[in-house]
């Protein structure tokens, strides 16, 4: 099966089956300087695309073979610039669909016609200063991040589905938190279902490096109001100690936290004054793109 990989358990999206539109090279209109794949010239057009039937057909057997959650529709590169994207969609509208996109051609209202036939819709945003964002993401010279940040505010608007919007953090580029907090002024206007912070975990294409874990707790307290999930919390440094009642729920008013994040985070006095306002109702349980948060109630 050329197009099939997976399926892959995901503590996010639960057993993902994943369809790469693109495997046999990278067609992508970015460069990305963490890309595990090799570095690229960007392109804006998809050379030689396989039929939709070819990768329908790959599907289809797959789905006999594997159990799954959601079907991820991906590429070695970005998968909207496939030509034939809106057709394939039509014909999996019986499945879970997710798909992971660069977010470059979001401003294109024929591409948001076809994301919001997409159960799960994740765009990346790494960043949202000009100079930042050509340098983490080397984007093709067409592309600038004001049509993109312009592209997924009109496409929250007409888009029912899950909207999680991805940053990846780069040691030394977009690791200030001046820059998260212009990030989090954006995400204020797209209203994302979810944030995700990450960096690198996989050998890069360029040399650079990813930050350690602690950092990116600490740029995600810039980002308010959203639904943040950060991989590996567990590998943190420190605890959120001897919370009172009121502190508490001001802080998951401010900010709702995973079962990871009390798991790992909270200190015994904070899980057990946690555990009192559970019982008392005062904190409810929100599922957001399969994870659970805990977010005070109003």
């Amino acid at each position: 099966m050329k197009y099939i990989f997976g399926p892959v358990a995901s503590r996010r999206f639960g057993m993902s089956l994943g369809v790469d539109i693109s495997p046999d090279k990278k067609r992508c209109n970015f460069d990305c300087i963490y890309c595990e794949l090799e570095p690229s010239k960007p392109v804006m057009e998809y050379d030689n695309p396989p039929s939709v039937n070819e990768i329908l057909n790959d599907i289809k057997t797959a789905v006999k073979k594997y159990e799954f959650d959601v079907l991820t529709i991906t590429s070695n590169g970005e998968p909207t610039l496939y030509p034939y994207l809106d057709k394939l969609v039509d014909n999996l509208s019986e499945y879970k669909l997710l798909i992971l996109s660069n977010s470059s051609t979001i401003d294109n209202q024929k591409i948001q016609n076809t994301l919001t036939k997409f159960n799960i819709v994740k765009l990346s945003l790494d960043a949202v200063t000009p100079e930042i964002f050509k340098k983490i993401d080397r984007p093709h010279k067409s592309i600038n991040i004001e049509n993109i940040i312009k592209g997924m505010i009109e496409f929250r608007k007409k888009y029912k589905g899950e909207l999680i919007i991805e940053i990846l953090v780069v040691k030394g580029i977009n690791d200030k938190a001046e820059e998260f907090k212009k990030i989090n002024e954006v995400l204020k206007e797209i209203k994302p279902n979810r944030v995700d912070i990450s960096t690198i975990d996989r050998p890069p294409a360029y040399n650079v490096k990813g930050v350690d874990i602690d950092v990116l707790y600490e740029l995600s307290k810039n980002i308010q109001n959203q639904h943040i999930f950060i991989p590996t919390r567990d590998k943190l440094n420190f605890k959120i100690e001897n919370l009172t009642r009121d502190e508490l729920l001001n802080t998951l008013k401010k900010r709702p936290f995973t079962e990871d994040d009390i798991a790992n985070m909270f200190d015994e006095h904070t899980q057990r004054v946690f555990n009192d306002l559970m019982k008392e109702n005062l904190i409810e349980e929100v599922w957001v793109g399969g994870i659970k948060f805990y977010k005070a109630i109003v």
